[in-house]
């Protein structure tokens, strides 16, 4: 389905304004942040939510649902001022190949973000007057794992420096930078602003882009992503990664 520009936009803007609603968060993992009204809960909530963001989206939920349980529905509280007993109410959960042992290092290194350089949102900044998180998301996996971690959690964490989409932690940043008057992403990241962020691509998202003419390189990596970031900045300088909403939407509810 190839449109000529203008009605290329058009296209997506639709679509875009068709599934950025309120309702789109029933069945989205995006449901499970929204219970909290603390900005630190809220983020937390969010990125272990982001993180194990693969898989079918019922499950997601469901396990999600179980990590806010596990610690007591008050996740900022849990992290910073859990014991080591604490830490073992969390032996045996698993999502696919992320389990307790990664819970558990999530956890300590969560404390350390925010104990020793002053949250997620601190982090996660743009530097050097670079317009996208390549370099901040890099230095994010930098600081989770400065402290004494087991090897296999690193992989939880993808690096857009070795090529990763970082498909999980661009969708996070989406829900904690955007904002609108629709109440699906949060927008409570006032420091950073939408016009930098890029849009999460999978399977689902990478296809539609492909047919709609966006997106030419065939494998999702970050170079894929920088491609659909040119053409999707093109429409929506200031808010780009509205469109993630159509992307997604068509390929998931579409099968487009």
């Amino acid at each position: 389905m190839r449109l000529k520009k203008a009605d290329l936009k058009d296209f997506l803007d639709e679509k875009a304004l068709q599934y950025n609603q309120p309702k789109f968060i029933e069945d989205d993992p995006i449901q499970i942040p929204h219970r909290y009204s603390v900005k630190e809960d809220i983020e937390i909530a969010a990125f272990l939510t982001a993180i194990i963001s693969w898989g079918n989206r019922k499950m997601i939920i469901k396990n999600a649902s179980k990590m806010m349980d596990l610690m007591g529905n008050a996740p900022h509280d849990f992290v910073m001022n859990h014991s080591h007993n604490d830490l073992s109410t969390l032996d045996g959960f698993v999502h696919r190949t992320f389990n307790d042992i990664d819970f558990k290092q999530f956890i300590l290194s969560l404390h350390h973000i925010y104990k020793n350089h002053g949250g997620l949102e601190q982090v996660l900044q743009i530097e050097d007057g670079r317009n996208d998180y390549r370099e901040a998301i890099h230095h994010l996996k930098s600081v989770f794992f400065e402290i004494p971690h087991p090897q296999r959690t690193m992989k939880h964490i993808s690096d857009p420096l070795k090529n990763s989409t970082a498909k999980r932690i661009n969708m996070f940043l989406r829900w904690m930078v955007r904002t609108d008057q629709t109440g699906v992403d949060f927008g409570i990241w006032k420091s950073h602003h939408p016009a930098h962020l890029s849009c999460p691509l999978d399977v689902h998202s990478g296809n539609v882009a492909r047919k709609l003419g966006l997106l030419k390189r065939k494998q999702n990596d970050w170079k894929a992503v920088q491609e659909l970031d040119k053409n999707l900045r093109k429409f929506n300088p200031q808010d780009p990664v509205v469109y993630d909403f159509a992307l997604f939407g068509l390929g998931v509810f579409e099968n487009f």
